[in-house]
């Protein structure tokens, strides 16, 4: 019973001697605690150990100015094909998907009404004709006979308009058989110009008419125009880059990688009062037929390229409450800030002022940073100079030996367990205790 009386008294012993001192240690600590704090912060930071970052150096090259927009791929020429007759296909020449030139033959329509009505023009132009020269014969004839006065100027008058209306019948029977020729050639359907062609909608035998539906459409892929609309700011520089020719537009593909360039061709000439945006057409060379019509594609437009200026990745800047900085290396190693202004961006790059070329600007780890902190530099993957990560886990390491004395809560633990696998006694009975099953 004193041996286990004893054990009781030692672990209660050690526990209140753990608190006492850990109370200790934080009296002191907090004590040291406004010290530290009226230290200067400089001092502080190069005491600190050295932080793994990530760096770029900044370079000095042209920059261009893009516009970006979502826009829409479309047709420079897609026309409908319709029946200019009411007749019955007689044959359908193409294919559907086909690529077709212009004048190529589509459909050919039954012309065996038109035919006819074409003979019919030429049969009555043959017989105006020969009435015309009928009435010429006499108007002749009556001008002898009245040189020697054997008729009278009426009569002469009577053959000369016979022959002037004969002459207007012949020209009006010329005028029909132009328009048979019309209705006729309205028969054989060919392609006003070239392109792709669709869905076919009528087969041989089908019954067409002017009114129906369209029998193809036509569309024209090589070159392709790309619709877009831009902000009504930008309009100065967009129409600035249509007068000097020199407005080079990218597009990309959501699903597609890679860019295709062209040229912008066109800007409307008003704004849309409802959005404040203005239309935008560009062209493009589309030989192996990327760009399809309807497609949304990713415009950037070239409006201006800035000569000669700073770039860094935008993930270095750093955005404050007046300013936005960078955290620059310095030759000894250290970090200091930089105030940066931001004169243009897109993707992840930006255009700054206030930084030198070749300067390190820090891109990674700046969240740990102080201004005049030592800095190792890391490669892009993460590792520094061959460590890793294993510069801050030391460093968190190290943090709790700077007291020197154990780990508080290693020391806990171990108490804790000391403290539980006492021998349980019974105050009343003095008896050891059944321990109960964890």
């Amino acid at each position: 019973m004193r041996k286990s009386t004893l054990w009781g008294i030692l672990a209660v012993l050690s526990v209140v001697g753990a608190g006492a001192w850990w109370w200790l240690q934080g009296r002191s600590s907090g004590a040291a605690a406004p010290v530290a704090a009226g230290a200067s912060a400089p001092a502080a930071a190069a005491s600190a150990p050295p932080v793994n970052v990530t760096t770029f150096t900044a370079e000095r090259r042209d920059w261009p100015v893009l516009l970006s927009a979502t826009g829409t791929v479309s047709a420079l020429n897609m026309v409908e094909i319709r029946a200019q007759v009411s007749s019955v296909v007689a044959k359908v020449h193409i294919r559907e998907g086909q690529f077709v030139k212009a004048g190529e033959v589509l459909f050919t329509l039954d012309s065996r009404a038109d035919e006819a009505n074409l003979a019919k023009a030429q049969a009555q132009l043959e017989r105006d004709q020969a009435s015309l020269a009928d009435a010429q014969r006499q108007l002749a004839r009556s001008r002898d006979l009245f040189n020697q006065k054997f008729v009278s100027q009426s009569a002469v008058d009577t053959n000369l308009t016979l022959v002037e209306g004969q002459r207007a019948a012949v020209s009006a029977d010329r005028a029909a058989i132009a328009a048979a020729s019309v209705s006729l050639s309205y028969n054989r359907i060919v392609a006003p110009a070239s392109g792709r062609a669709g869905a076919i909608n009528v087969f041989a035998g089908s019954y067409v008419q002017p009114s129906s539906a369209s029998l193809v459409t036509i569309t024209q892929l090589d070159p392709i125009a790309v619709s877009f609309t831009l902000p009504q700011r930008n309009l100065p520089d967009v129409l600035a880059a249509l007068k000097t020719g020199n407005a080079p537009v990218q597009v990309e593909l959501p699903d597609n990688p890679g860019t295709l360039t062209g040229r912008l061709q066109f800007v409307d000439n008003a704004v849309d009062a409802s959005s404040g945006t203005v239309k935008a057409k560009a062209v493009f060379d589309n030989k192996d037929l990327r760009l399809w019509p309807g497609a949304y594609v990713n415009v950037g437009l070239s409006v201006q390229t800035m000569k000669g200026v700073i770039v860094i990745p935008q993930a270095a800047i750093i955005q404050g409450m007046n300013a936005k900085t960078v955290f620059v290396v310095g030759p000894d190693g250290k970090a200091a800030l930089r105030k940066v202004e931001v004169l243009a961006s897109a993707g992840n790059d930006a255009v700054v002022s206030g930084i030198e070329p070749a300067m390190k600007v820090i891109v990674e780890g700046k969240q740990n940073l102080r201004p005049g902190g030592l800095v190792r530099e890391r490669a892009a993957d993460g590792a520094a100079d061959g460590q890793g990560g294993g510069g801050r886990r030391g460093q968190g390491a190290s943090g709790g030996g700077e007291t020197g004395g154990p780990d508080k809560l290693t020391l806990l633990a171990g108490l804790a367990i000391a403290w539980r696998m006492r021998p349980q006694t019974d105050l009343l009975t003095r008896r050891p205790q059944q321990r109960r099953a964890a």
